[in-house]
C-alpha cells in the first residue's frame, strides 16, 4: 500500500541520487577543465610538410550529371517526414512535386518563411544545392529544421530524383 512514508521515501531516493550525479558532474569538470591553452608537452615532427597535395574540386554539374536518381530516392526518406511528391499537397514544408526549375516561395496554399519568401528566382540544381548543404546557411531565418545533406553525391542525387519526378 502507498502511503506518505512510502511516498517520502521514493522522493528522498531519487533526489538522493539527482544530487550524487551533480556533485559527480561538478567534480569531474574541476579536475579535467583546463582555462588555458599552454605549451605542448611533446610536439611531433612531421616530415615533407611542404607537399601537401592540393584537393581538386569537381564542377557541381558534373557531379549532378553522373548522379543516381535510385539512390536519391533513398535519400528522400529523411524528406519525407516533412515533404510531399504528390502535386498540391503540402505537409509540414511544401511539395516537392516540380521543385527543380520551380519560383523560389511559389507553391500556392503554403506559408513559407520571410527568409524563402523574399528570395528570388529559381531552385536551379546548383540553387538546391546550397540550399540542402546547410537551409539555415542558405537562408538565414528559414523555418526549415533540417540540418542538411554533408555529401555533395547526396545532395546530387536526390535533385536528379526530384527533378526525374516531373520528367
Amino acid at each position: 500500500m502507498l502511503d506518505t512514508m512510502t511516498f517520502t521515501k521514493a522522493a528522498g531516493g531519487v533526489c538522493g541520487a539527482l544530487l550524487v550525479f551533480l556533485l559527480g558532474k561538478w567534480a569531474a569538470e574541476e579536475l579535467y577543465h583546463m582555462d588555458s591553452h599552454g605549451e605542448a608537452s611533446y610536439v611531433i615532427e612531421v616530415e615533407g610538410g611542404d607537399d601537401v597535395a592540393e584537393v581538386e574540386e569537381v564542377d557541381f554539374a558534373t557531379i549532378l550529371a553522373s548522379a543516381d536518381p535510385e539512390s536519391g530516392a533513398k535519400v528522400f526518406r529523411k524528406c519525407s517526414a516533412c515533404h510531399k511528391l504528390v502535386e498540391g499537397e503540402n505537409a509540414v514544408g511544401p511539395y516537392l512535386y516540380g521543385v527543380v526549375g520551380r519560383d523560389k516561395g511559389s507553391v500556392d496554399g503554403f506559408s513559407y518563411s520571410e527568409a524563402i519568401a523574399s528570395m528570388e528566382g529559381d531552385w536551379t540544381p546548383e540553387n538546391l544545392n546550397g540550399f540542402l548543404e546547410k537551409p539555415s546557411s542558405y537562408a538565414p531565418g528559414t523555418s526549415m529544421s533540417f540540418a542538411g545533406l554533408k555529401k555533395v553525391e547526396d545532395r546530387a542525387d536526390l535533385i536528379a530524383y526530384l527533378d526525374s519526378l516531373d520528367n
